[in-house]
């Protein structure tokens, strides 16, 4: 068990057994594509992270990225990080094959790099950004902009970022005013500074290619005059050379945790930039990153609670503290002390992390598999998936983010005062997963695009449709008595989420917006427990098909671990969501209207 920091049985199980790889693997897109080439891809992901991620996690907290001289410098293990990775195809994974891409699922996309995120949370973010960057110039950018970037930020000697928050906007991308002026040469003069800007400046690159929001000189006001920008940190000369093109590194900010992942202040003077797409539909094309980049998010969050789940269960069964209070010699303090994973309260820890872990990754998977399904469906039937997964994303964010934190919070209690101490490393993860849940969009933001706008669409259809596959996995585990009453309470949550629903709509239809929206975070924790129990429903289904049917893919204990963890999960988590629902429906406002006094 030493140095775990994930479980890689878990995550084939998952992938093949609970999400059904058999369904997009080998098909179109994924013609490549088989369990064994699945698992060997984890495997090797797995050693990469073994050996050049892992080992140096502490290290890059305690030597983090440091600002001098109008520059950035990160850990010098981030040298071979980008080498290797790039061997791996790991920026390249998801992109079409003439683009120079693997054209990758991304269920097994996303397993790999929550493998990489469990076992260094510092490191992924450089190569999440440089391959979202590239895909949106994939994806809305013109055959010269492929042509300039795309082979080399697919093999990490270009790296990418996001340049979207602004010093006085926020999160208000509607306030942006960094400006884009047109020149005789097609290119713009882009102007304006972009504040947290993740990997937006280190030394082991030989360009950064900034994918920059911006208004062209006399664009419409708020949203809809947003255009989109690559804008290098050096242009290309016409000999083929690099020059600098006036982007400053202004400074680093000095966070709480991921203090390996640098955090930029930018300011762009004159700097040279070209359109991506069509003039003022920038944020419609960067919303392709932001969600591709919330479900990395939530897949940061749970690859940091799972690391720190091991890193609790490894103390838990060296510690010895106490005894049993069902031993004859509780009283006796001659007798031999017990290891802390025997008290019932530390176990109750432990398996809260461990439901939250795997469910937070199983739902993870949920989303990447509507994503693939998406890939390589047509009409109706893709727009079913693409829904699906519009429903889910806000739900995938928060949900690893939020109770992750919790998670990680657990995990340090199990601890104790050791857990607050800079010798043991919970503390590191605690400080790392803080930021998870602001990172893409607040659980605020988030839990505003749940309620206020995907939980309609479609007038609510889209809504059905998730409810029909949960009442699919519903009707699976009616077919095994022990699973019968959390089938039952799935049910009885899923009539909870309509009458919740139908409760808060009348707000809305008469044009009271915000007291309709004023519990949304709220309604987030409601509804992201149902989803989450509804994937610890599908993995005890599964387990107890695979021992009905005598599996020897995985051992009896393992399967029976999974039934025991959904129990856990129903009798401590689901049991909420009855009072989250009175909370919500209560029509005492307490906030809205309030004054502001009461807060002083």
């Amino acid at each position: 068990m030493a140095n775990q920091y994930t479980n890689l049985d878990t995550i084939k199980f998952l992938i093949h057994q609970v999400h059904h790889s058999e369904a997009i693997l080998g098909k179109k897109r994924f013609a490549s594509y088989d369990k064994t080439t699945v698992d060997m891809f984890l495997d090797s992901v797995k050693d990469f992270s073994d050996k050049d991620l892992f080992p140096y996690i502490k290290d890059m907290d305690e030597k983090p990225s440091f600002y001098a001289d109008g520059k950035i410098t990160i850990h010098p293990q981030f040298e071979k990080i980008f080498k290797q990775a790039a061997e791996l195809g790991l920026v390249a994974a998801f992109f079409n094959e003439e683009d120079g891409g693997l054209q990758m699922p991304g269920t097994l996309f996303h397993a790999a790099y929550y493998i990489m995120e469990a076992a260094n949370n510092h490191t992924s973010g450089y190569l999440g950004l440089t391959a979202g960057s590239a895909n949106l110039i994939a994806s809305f950018g013109s055959d010269e902009l492929k042509a300039t970037y795309l082979e080399k930020m697919l093999s990490m000697e270009w790296s990418g970022s996001m340049c979207l928050t602004e010093p006085q906007a926020g999160s208000s991308l509607s306030d942006i005013v960094s400006t884009a002026s047109p020149t005789e040469n097609g290119s713009y003069r882009i102007n304006g500074q972009k504040i947290f800007i993740s990997s937006g400046d280190q030394q082991f690159v030989d360009n950064i290619i900034h994918l920059v929001l911006a208004r062209v000189d006399g664009a419409p006001a708020g949203t809809k005059g947003v255009s989109l920008f690559v804008v290098p940190k050096k242009r290309i000369t016409l000999d083929g050379g690099l020059e600098d093109n006036h982007v400053i590194t202004a400074g680093e900010f000095e966070k709480l945790g991921q203090r390996g992942y640098c955090t930029s202040h930018l300011v762009f003077e004159e700097s040279e930039g070209w359109l991506v797409g069509e003039a003022n539909r920038g944020l419609s094309y960067m919303f392709q990153m932001m969600n591709e980049a919330r479900i990395a998010t939530g897949r940061m969050g749970a690859g940091i609670a799972s690391a720190a789940y091991y890193a609790s269960l490894e103390y838990a069964h060296e510690r010895p503290q106490g005894r049993k209070l069902t031993s004859a010699g509780k009283k006796d303090i001659g007798s031999e002390q017990t290891l802390i994973i025997n008290h019932p309260d530390v176990k109750r820890m432990l398996l809260f992390q461990k439901a939250i872990v795997e469910g937070s990754l199983s739902l993870i998977l949920q989303a990447s598999h509507y994503l693939d399904q998406e890939m390589i469906t047509e009409g109706e039937e893709k727009e079913r998936y693409n829904a699906l997964l519009e429903l889910l994303t806000p739900v995938t964010k928060t949900y690893p983010a939020e109770k992750g934190m919790e998670s990680v919070s657990q995990g340090l209690q199990v601890l104790g005062g050791y857990g607050f101490c800079m010798d043991f490393i919970l503390q590191q993860y605690y400080r790392d997963i803080r930021i998870i849940s602001i990172y893409e969009g607040t659980t605020g933001i988030q839990s505003l695009d749940l309620l206020g706008r995907k939980v309609m669409l479609k007038n609510g259809k889209v809504l059905e449709w998730l409810g029909a596959e949960m009442q699919a996995t519903i009707a699976g585990a009616m077919k095994h008595e022990a699973l019968t009453p959390y089938a039952q309470q799935l049910t009885m949550n899923l009539g909870l989420v309509q009458q919740t629903i139908g409760a808060l709509m009348p707000l809305a239809q008469k044009g009271d917006f915000e007291r309709f929206l004023a519990d949304a975070t709220t309604f987030m924790d409601f509804f992201g427990t149902i989803v989450i129990g509804w994937q610890w429903l599908k993995m005890a289904t599964t387990a107890a098909e695979a021992m009905a049917n005598g599996s020897a893919d995985y051992s009896t204990e393992f399967y029976q671990a999974k039934i025991h963890t959904m129990k856990f999960f129903y009798k401590y988590e689901m049991s909420r969501t009855r009072g989250l629902s009175k909370v919500i429906m209560d029509e005492l406002d307490l906030t809205v209207d309030m004054e502001l006094s009461y807060l002083d």
